[in-house]
Formats: structure tokens, sequence, C-alpha cells
């Protein structure tokens, strides 16, 4: 683990996305000195210029540590734990970091196109089959529920990476209309995660179940 930045670390973000809250949730967990600097995803502002030259892919969030520009949310945890983390946020040991790495691919998979999309349908009006996203989730979160009977996080004992990218779009969940009550292990990892200390809410919103 390194020295903490003296110069505040930028992100780029929008408030309302789940992936650049999984970065400002991990820069606070992590007690870094940041400045959020709001990118308006509404008036394309992340396909302007500028902002293709920090990412080509237009997309936020975008990590700038004094000159290093990182982008793509899982890979800022990845930055970011192995930078000033240590070992407790991403293992250094071959099955931790697989371990880890299995709920990164989740986050950016069934995580994504499941509660993730069924969000994006009733916040942003995105055009997907809600019947179809909403199964998807379902499914995903039966078996997280599953897996986080026996342990208090998703990787075992204590919190990592793994935890931070998958929880936002999960606790968000009940705004695309997919309600959480039938996994009460979900609902205490979710708990467990927000009594951390350092940690950061994503602003609701009064969408789909949660209007």
């Amino acid at each position: 683990m390194t020295t903490k930045p003296v110069t505040p670390i930028k992100l780029y973000r929008f408030p309302l996305s789940g992936h650049s809250h999984r970065a400002e949730l991990l820069l606070s967990l992590l007690s870094l000195p940041t400045q959020l600097i709001e990118v308006d995803l509404r008036k394309g502002a992340h396909k302007q210029p500028d902002f293709l030259k920090l990412n080509t892919f237009g997309q936020v969030p975008v990590l700038d540590d004094n000159g290093t520009v990182i982008a793509d949310s899982n890979a800022i945890l990845v930055y970011l734990a192995r930078r000033y983390g240590g070992e407790s946020w991403l293992p250094a040991d071959p099955v931790g970091a697989a371990a880890v790495q299995r709920w990164l691919s989740v986050a950016a998979g069934p995580i994504a196109f499941g509660p993730a999309t069924a969000r994006l349908i009733t916040v942003f009006g995105a055009r997907h089959n809600a019947e179809e996203v909403i199964g998807r989730a379902h499914a995903l979160l039966k078996v997280m529920n599953a897996e986080l009977a026996d342990r208090p996080f998703l990787v075992g004992g204590a919190p990592t990476i793994a935890d931070v990218a998958g929880y936002t779009y999960i606790a968000h969940a009940p705004e695309g209309n997919v309600a959480l009550t039938d996994y009460p292990h979900v609902r205490a990892w979710l708990a467990r995660i927000e009594a951390l200390p350092g940690f950061v809410p994503m602003q609701k919103t009064a969408a789909g179940l949660a209007a």
C-alpha cells in the first residue's frame, strides 16, 4: 500500500450512474482525497472531444490520479485497490484474486444485463424487454442469496472490491421494478456494506418499486 495522494484524485462521473458510484464508493472507503467532476450525460458531455481524450469509449467513470488516467469502473476498482488498498480489498493469492475476478465478471455481465438494465428502463427510458430483464435479475439474485447464506461478503469474511462492484445496482434494483423481498441474505449483505466506515450512498431515484 502506498501513501495517500496529496493532490485530490479526480473522478469524472454522473451522479445517477451505478458504474460511477462504484468508483466513488471505493475512493470514500479508502479515505482518499477526491474531486468529483460531473459529466452531464443527458447533454452528451461524454461524447465531446475533451472527454473522449480521457476515454475513447465515451463512458463514465474516468479516474485521473495526478496524470494516471484509468477508465472503466472495474478497472478503476482494481487500480485503487492495488495502489492504495493493500491486499485486503484485492487479495494477492491466486485463489483469492480469482474469487474477486469472478464477481467482477458478474458485475460486468449478469448485474449489468439484469438489475442495471431494468433500472435503465424506468430511470432513463431505455427500450428493453422489461419482463426478460427482470427475470434475469431475479435469476442472479437467487444465486447471490444462496452464496451469501454462509458468508458475510461475496468472497469471504471481509469486504473486497467484489462487493463494491456488486453493491450499487443490487441496492437500487427496486428502482427497476426488481424486488429484494425474497432475498434476505442479499439484503443483509447490502446492510453490511452500508455499515462500513466511509460508506457513501448513490442518489436515489423515485422510480419503479421505489416510486
